[in-house]
């Protein structure tokens, strides 16, 4: 076999394939792969990811991973940080303008981005670099040579430009240079391949145009779906609530990735492991028959990802506790305590949820006890107008849902 690569071009297009959405174009791919290995030449894989907040959730690694797949391959792989671009901000799936960061910002995120990246890629085999390296060494002449490479009308053919234009929201001048500038990116790189996210192929796309103006060979685009959160609905955000952070402890960890259906286990497989499509199908048939409980997989699939963030040990303590905690019913380890003063109140379970941030809101504490999320002491509490009574001393252990614990300590 190769020196460089231990795999042939038919194992590397196959490995590199699993959960993409496209590939454009796959034959392209195989072709420059099979010249990879017949010049002893590693491609050059980039994925960008704007510095917008500091701590990176499941979701992003969905690329990370997928550049993890490349160099696992044998090829180069940069992860590209966008501190220039993040200051355009990406208009990417939006119906408004980004709020605009500040380059302090940016700078604190992308140092925490730098430390995270390497739970998954290997610093040895990685490039970093930031685009504010080319493009915020631009003139003025610089960027208008670069904002003749493309037309108004072939911004306006991106999907949430044209609803914007056709519902007359503002569409500002900043926003039309986002994609010039991560399409350049690909040019100052010599990218051969990019990835990124199903919303991102209108600006791979323009990298492959920028590329032909340069004169350069067009990059491969490989799209990766967008990650669903928890709730197997929306996609993974924190605007959402419904993400796992790459930072999050292992036992939150744990008991997140444990409350996903199965269908959204079987997803989180393919795209947050290593696992090949074979195997995956194989327990989908495996599980559909009977034969493997579903709740053994996601065990696995739970110890595998905090495995990959934290350590093995960590993980096996955090199922420990999840089976301490939720099959026999005991109470959490480092469960909080709350103490507070004997008095005459009598307040309402709802309105201490929100006090407690068990829940966000009175109304949504009212709702959570009325879909029998609401446990006080192990007796599930079913009418919204319970009250806790605080004249006497004693010891309260409120249980909402699956996860959220607090011990109310009377005095």
């Amino acid at each position: 076999m190769n020196k460089i690569f231990d795999k042939t071009p038919q194992e590397q297009l196959e490995y590199v394939s699993k959960g993409a959405v496209e590939i454009i174009q796959r034959e392209e791919l195989k072709a420059r792969l099979e010249n990879a290995v017949k010049t002893s030449t590693p491609l050059r894989v980039k994925a960008g990811f704007d510095p917008t907040a500091p701590d990176l959730h499941l979701g992003h690694t969905v690329l990370i991973r997928k550049l993890k797949h490349f160099q696992d391959c044998g090829h180069t792989v940069i992860f590209l940080i966008g501190d220039f671009t993040a200051l355009i901000g990406d208009p990417s799936g939006r119906n408004a303008a980004r709020p605009p960061l500040s380059p302090e910002q940016i700078s604190q995120n992308a140092e925490t981005y730098k430390k995270q990246v390497f739970k998954i890629l290997d610093p040895q085999k990685t490039e970093i670099d930031a685009n504010s390296r080319w493009l915020g060494a631009f003139s003025s002449y610089d960027w208008i040579r670069l904002c003749a490479k493309y037309t108004v009308s072939q911004m306006l053919e991106r999907e949430d430009f044209h609803a914007r234009f056709q519902k007359e929201t503002p569409i500002f001048l900043h926003e039309l240079m986002y994609a010039l500038g991560q399409g350049y990116d690909s040019v100052a790189l010599k990218a051969d391949v990019e990835l990124g996210g199903t919303d991102q192929k209108f600006n791979l796309l323009v990298g492959r145009e920028l590329q032909r103006s340069y004169s350069q060979t067009p990059q491969i685009v490989l799209t990766m779906p967008l990650l669903e959160g928890l709730d197997g609905e929306q996609k993974m955000s924190k605007s959402f609530g419904n993400y796992v952070g790459i930072t999050d402890s292992p036992q939150e960890m744990f008991g997140k990735l444990m409350s996903i259906s199965d269908t959204l286990m079987f997803r989180y497989w393919e795209l947050l492991t290593d696992v090949t499509m074979a195997e995956i199908k194989g327990w989908q048939r495996e599980v559909k028959s009977g034969e493997r409980h579903p709740m053994k997989l996601k065990t696995e699939l739970a110890k595998r990802i905090i495995t990959d963030f934290h350590s093995a040990a960590q993980a096996e303590e955090a199922a420990a506790e999840f089976a301490r905690v939720f099959s026999s019913r005991d109470l959490p380890s480092d469960m909080e305590v709350k103490k507070v003063r004997r008095s005459s109140e009598r307040p309402r379970v709802a309105k201490l949820l929100a006090q407690y941030a068990l829940a966000a809101s009175v109304n949504e504490g009212n709702r959570l006890i009325e879909q029998g999320g609401v446990e006080i002491n192990q007796e599930r509490i079913s009418n919204i107008k319970a009250d806790v009574d605080l004249s006497k001393a004693g010891e309260w252990v409120i249980r909402v849902g699956k996860r959220k614990f607090l011990k109310l300590v009377v005095e």
